[in-house]
């Protein structure tokens, strides 16, 4: 089968971690980007997947990038106009970044990591442990490089597509409501876009329904993509944007002393956090409120301001229900007091069915309630790519789109994915997304709580929708 080629490359391409996603994506850029195999190389700290790297003539180094090799390692691998893919786990996001705006060298992550153990090391403060603080240092230091480099930062599925998925939902919201096909332009027009059409909330909704004929065993962590990535996102403290609609501030909320001030953080880890979500196949859930990086920047794209005075924002979090085995590694892992299990295990092979339902959903509108997003089941998932299931391919898409965008578009400096061109980036992911749907519902945070105990009800606003809803 012909594939389209999306954008060239004519330097070399340096992939940094080779795990689920890694190994998942390698085939897209290889079918998509005009590049010479014998020019990409990976750099990962396992040998898991070497088979597959060596069988597409692209070569393979098992190495542990640290602080103290980082700056030999890179320019070993990679000079100016060559292209840092940084998939990796342990490394800092904001290291590789520096160094490749300092060398000329093009950029994208998945997420913004720090090195090893930051995540969950106690005497490290929950606040620099945040997403929020991690989005801060990449903005300062795109302050300081200006003109640089291309280098994407935050962009797979979530965060990333996801930021997409709120544009085409805006634009979809509007032309239901007769405002026709609206063009916003810039920050201010898609922030002004939300406000009018009265969108309070938005819920980066997932249920993955994956399920493997080998169940978890005690004292594994097993998950449909990184088993260790997600380990430490969930011992995270908890992190939303904050909505100018909220009256009632979390008891256990802390708000940032510095930055944009768009997201507040909880006293306590994001997998310990439970809040009530909805989405088109799965219905109402309950999901955790895991710390990412789009629930600090769309809150922060679509925030208003008068002066100083920010006068409209809507709430932003991600509510997330992994596959039922990854639920049932995060109780043990909080039963262990978060000491993170003897082994791990990705779900891949082993999968026999399920669908990973992933998108936004826009709540306080109108219409009360609009989900978009990717509906993509496994059976898809391996029709369309190898090395794949339905989560890695969302999060490989959205990669691949990010890479595409970055290299078509020279010369940006560091940029986050609510700053480009939503429509050519979803036309390079969607191929690889399955069914993409829009659907409107009544389901509101409050829906069904009354049913057993009506008193909780009583006296409830229901516009608020982060306090008395997180458990």
């Amino acid at each position: 089968m012909q594939h389209a080629r999306l954008a060239r490359l004519d330097g070399r391409l340096l992939m940094l971690g080779f795990g689920s996603i890694g190994q998942g994506v390698l085939p897209l850029l290889l079918r998509h980007l005009e590049i010479d195999p014998g020019r990409i190389t990976i750099l990962t700290r396992g040998r898991g997947g070497r088979a597959q790297a060596v069988a597409q003539g692209v070569a393979f180094h098992a190495e542990t990038v640290t602080a103290d090799n980082l700056e030999d390692l890179f320019a070993r691998h990679l000079k100016a106009g060559d292209f840092l893919l940084n998939l990796s786990y342990g490394v800092s996001s904001l290291a590789a970044l520096d160094w490749c705006q300092r060398h000329a060298v093009g950029y994208l992550d998945a997420c913004i990591e720090p090195w090893a153990g930051a995540h969950e090391t106690p005497a490290i403060p929950p606040e620099r442990r945040s997403n929020y603080a991690y989005r801060e240092a990449a903005l300062a230091l795109r302050r300081q490089t200006g003109q640089a480099p291309t280098a994407v930062i935050n962009h797979g599925v979530n965060p990333g597509l996801v930021s997409h998925f709120v544009k085409r939902a805006l634009r979809q919201l509007a032309q239901d409501a007769g405002l026709g096909e609206v063009e916003p332009s810039g920050q201010a027009g898609w922030a002004s876009l939300a406000r009018d059409l009265g969108v309070r909330a938005i819920h980066i909704a997932e249920r993955d329904t994956q399920v493997t004929f080998r169940p978890k065993r005690p004292g594994e962590f097993v998950n449909t993509w990184s088993a260790e990535a997600f380990i430490g996102e969930a011992c995270q403290p908890a992190e939303l944007g904050w909505g100018t609609h909220e009256r009632h501030f979390p008891p256990d909320g802390v708000r940032h002393a510095t930055g944009a001030g768009a997201a507040i953080w909880l006293r306590r880890p994001g997998a310990a956090t439970r809040v009530r979500s909805w989405t088109p196949l799965a219905g109402p859930y309950h999901g955790f409120l895991i710390t990412h990086a789009e629930s600090v920047s769309i809150a922060d794209f679509l925030t208003l301001r008068e002066g100083s005075e920010v006068v409209y924002r809507p709430t932003v979090h991600y509510a997330y229900h992994p596959c039922d085995d990854a639920v049932l590694s995060l109780h043990e892992l909080a039963g262990r007091n978060w000491q993170p299990q003897t082994s791990n295990r990705l779900l891949m092979d082993d999968l026999v069915e399920g669908v990973d339902e992933l998108g936004v959903l826009l709540l306080g509108h109108v219409r009360t309630a609009y989900w978009y997003g990717s509906r993509l089941s496994l059976e898809q998932a391996r029709a369309l790519a190898p090395c794949n299931n339905a989560t890695t391919l969302q999060t490989a898409a959205g990669v691949l789109a990010g890479v595409v965008w970055a290299l078509n578009h020279p010369g940006r400096g560091i940029v986050e994915p609510d700053e480009l061109d939503h429509e050519a980036v979803l036309a390079a992911a969607e191929p690889y997304l399955g069914e993409m749907v829009g659907v409107y519902g009544d389901w509101t945070p409050l829906s069904g709580r009354g049913r057993l105990f009506p008193e909780e009800m009583d006296g409830e606003d229901p516009w608020q929708f982060v306090n008395a809803r997180v458990t």
